[in-house]
This record gives C-alpha cells, structure tokens and sequence, in this order.
C-alpha cells in the first residue's frame, strides 16, 4: 500500500471516529468563518483549556470582524493579555480591518485568498476553509504532521520546512469535499491532541488508524516521528523594578518593534546587577528610593529566549517623568503586561 493509498483509506475512519467522539468546544457550537478565524489563531502554540476562557471573553466583547476591526489597540492588547504572542492579535486586528475596508467584513471563501490576509499562513487558511466553508484545503499543525509521520513510518525531519510541504501536497489528494472536509480537518487535529500524543504517550489501542498505521506494525510509533536538533535557548539575565510611589507603581511602555512591542513592563535592565548599581541607575533618572528589597524570581520561556528574572521592590520619593505612574487597579484593568511579569502583578498591594 502506497502512502496516498494509505492515506486515502484513512480519512472515512477518521471521519466516522470525529462524528462519534468530537469534544463540544466553545468555537464549535455556532461555527462560523469568523468564529474559527478566531479560534485558530488562538490555539496557535497554546493549549485549548488555556484558550476556552480567552475565547469566551473575546466573542462576547468582540462577535463581529466590524466590532474586532473598531476596538482601541490598548483595549485588545488587555484582552489577549496572557494569551501571549501579541503579533498574533495584532495580525488578526489588521485583517479585520482590511476585510472591513475592502470586503464588507466578509472572510474570502478559498484559502489562497485567506493567505492573502495578515497572520493567515497556510495551516490557518487551510483550517478557516475547509471547517467553514467545505474547501478541500488541509490544515497541517505539529498534531497532523505527527499523525501523517507516524501513519507512514517516515523518518524525515518533523521540523523541515519540505517535510510539511510533502505532508501537505499528500493531504491534498485524498481531501474531502463539502461537511467532510471540515470534519477530516477536525478529526485529524482532534486524534492528535488525544490520541496520537507526542513523546512516548501514543494510545494506538484506541486509534481508529491502528489497522493502516505503518509505525504501530513496525513498532516505531512511540519513536516517531524524527526530529533534528533544535539550537539551545538564549538565556538572559533581567533585574526587575517594583517601584511605588503612594499608592501608583512605575511602569514604561516597550518600543514598538520585537519581542513583547509596544506592551507595558516593569521597569527593567538587562543582566544581573547589584543594589548599588540598581540604585545608581534609579538616581540617575530623577528617582529618590529607599533601599531595594528583593521579592522573588521567576522565569519565562519565550520561543528562542529564555528570560531569569529577579524582582527588586522599593518606595520612591517622589514619580519621575522617566516612567508612567498606575494604580494597583489601573494596572490590572487598563494595561496590557505580559505574563512575563506576573510575579510583579503579584506583588503589588
């Protein structure tokens, strides 16, 4: 049996297993093209019981592409907050807008017109396509390429671009049409994240691919698929600043461009630096505070940087114009902080 052929046999059985175990998820109640726009792009690199929440908040507050295209940005930001990976919200803001300013807010019917959009690349388009509108268009996340990897015995390199690519063109071949497509879609995502688990944990006696999966017959399944080496984290050291003033904490914008852009943060140096030199530096932007007290130490994981933090807290003389000055309450209400800075958040008074 070749691969596509295996494929092909594969996707009645992934069909049928959806329709009797799909989990009742929020975006799947009353699903609509903006609906799973919305969805996907949250499920993008964070867990689905992190996103029901998120999710729930979010249509209430936003239920039109019209409504998500009007909202202030500092307003969206404090939405997403700690969702992470703000481009994403940013990307899905400048669709809408486009869709609103040149398709009457209207989500494009093919997925080579969805690509055209802002933070649409090919597994977004692919799912938004084929779950809403019934296009024969594949939807290829780590759960898929594992499944297909598996299923296939391949021993090529889950993290090559070309071994997606191949994933891909081999998908679209056997693609069903019209509800089908949507519910292979669904269906495979679905056997990833519950079935066909990564690292070591696959459950293939409940697999209803068990019968055509090359890796379970050779015995390979829980050693695929086959990844390169990824290049190690880049560690960076942060001292972190709890400044109060009264009853108000300093806290500065980030530029508006790279990692966490235009986010509010804590007042914050790169390395590992002493007392002195934090108060050195303090001083030297107009600040008179009383000597520093560490708080606590934390740390975060970004995609290719890993930051270890330690969080200083003292009282301040007076606000100096260096940094923007919040409530406790305003804070939490009004400003968009990364999850980074959460051992800060809780803190504060």
């Amino acid at each position: 049996m070749t691969d596509l052929e295996r494929l092909e046999a594969c996707a009645p059985l992934v069909i049928n297993w959806h329709r009797a175990n799909r989990r009742m998820l929020p975006w799947r109640a009353e699903q609509t093209p903006y609906s799973v726009w919305v969805s996907e792009i949250m499920l993008q690199q964070t867990r689905i019981e992190a996103v029901i929440p998120y999710y729930a908040r979010f249509m209430e507050r936003l239920p039109t592409v019209e409504a998500l295209a009007a909202i202030p940005e500092e307003e969206l930001l404090k939405l997403w907050e700690g969702l992470g990976y703000y481009s994403r919200v940013r990307n899905l803001q400048k669709a809408a807008r486009q869709l609103v300013r040149e398709r009457g807010g209207q989500l494009p019917r093919t997925a080579a017109e969805l690509r055209k959009l802002p933070g649409i690349g090919d597994y977004t388009a692919g799912a938004i396509a084929s779950i809403a509108w019934g296009e024969p268009a594949p939807a290829v996340d780590g759960n898929v390429l594992r499944l297909v990897l598996r299923l296939t015995a391949s021993r090529e390199d889950a993290l090559s671009p070309k071994t997606r690519a191949a994933v891909q063109a081999l998908l679209e071949q056997i693609y069903p049409c019209g509800r089908e497509a949507g519910l292979f879609t669904e269906g495979l995502m679905e056997l990833g994240e519950t079935v066909c688990l990564p690292q070591g944990k696959v459950q293939c006696a409940a697999c209803p691919l068990a019968g055509l999966c090359l890796g379970r017959e050779r015995g390979e399944a829980e050693q695929l698929p086959v990844r390169s080496e990824k290049k190690p984290r880049r560690v960076e050291e942060h001292s972190v600043l709890l400044l109060r003033c009264g009853r108000r904490y300093a806290l500065r914008r980030r530029e508006s461009r790279g990692l966490l852009a235009g986010l509010w943060e804590f007042p914050n140096w790169e390395g590992t630096l002493d007392e002195g030199e934090l108060l050195r530096r303090l001083e030297a932007l107009g600040l008179e505070p009383q000597p520093l007290e560490l708080f606590g130490q934390a740390k975060h994981i970004f995609t290719h940087v890993e930051w270890h933090m330690r969080g200083y807290q003292a009282l301040c003389g007076r606000e100096a114009e260096s940094f923007q000055w919040f409530t406790a309450g305003e804070i939490r209400r009004d400003c968009a902080i990364p999850s980074a800075f959460r051992f800060c958040l809780e803190q504060m008074e």
